[in-house]
């Protein structure tokens, strides 16, 4: 037996283990994006949807989250490639979520069904906001930047030994 195709496939499988998303953000959701779900009534879609939180309102027995959309990657973070954003929504779960740790701009990824929408203000421009009913609200660590220093060599003919 050639051991090869084994390794092969072993290879393949932990290459694949490092792609996955995080458990609770894996399943099967309807493509509408939240940009989509606000032009046409898409209320019962299975959604997974993210991207920066805009305001975060604890109420009675809930915490809503203002959210401006963006594309997943595909572990299922945000991931910001361009200015050009999927819209905005809301995203409401039971519970408590502190708005000290849900803090404005940190990265959140949501599955839940749209359950609706509500009318709001951004300024002066009334927006039709899709409102998501959380069943997993993901935050998303915060990305470290790293400033790497370059220094020449201290002496031109240090190469040379």
């Amino acid at each position: 037996m050639n051991a090869r195709p084994v390794l092969l496939a072993i290879c393949a499988s932990l290459l694949a283990a490092c792609a996955t998303q995080p458990t609770p953000l894996q399943g099967a959701f309807d493509p509408i994006t939240p940009r989509d779900a606000s032009a046409t009534d898409s209320t019962g879609a299975a959604v997974r949807w993210g991207g920066r939180i805009v305001s975060v309102e604890p109420q009675q027995n809930r915490t809503c989250f203002e959210m401006i959309s963006t594309m997943l990657n595909s572990s299922g973070r945000p991931y910001w490639g361009s200015d050009d954003t999927g819209g905005r929504f809301l995203a409401c779960r039971t519970g408590f979520y502190d708005p000290a740790v849900f803090e404005k701009n940190r990265e959140v990824t949501f599955i839940g069904r749209l359950a609706g929408y509500e009318n709001r203000r951004i300024g002066q421009y009334d927006y039709r906001f899709p409102r998501v009913e959380a069943d997993v609200v993901y935050l998303w660590p915060e990305h470290e930047t790293v400033d790497v220093a370059q220094y020449p060599a201290p002496w031109p003919w240090w190469g040379w030994w």
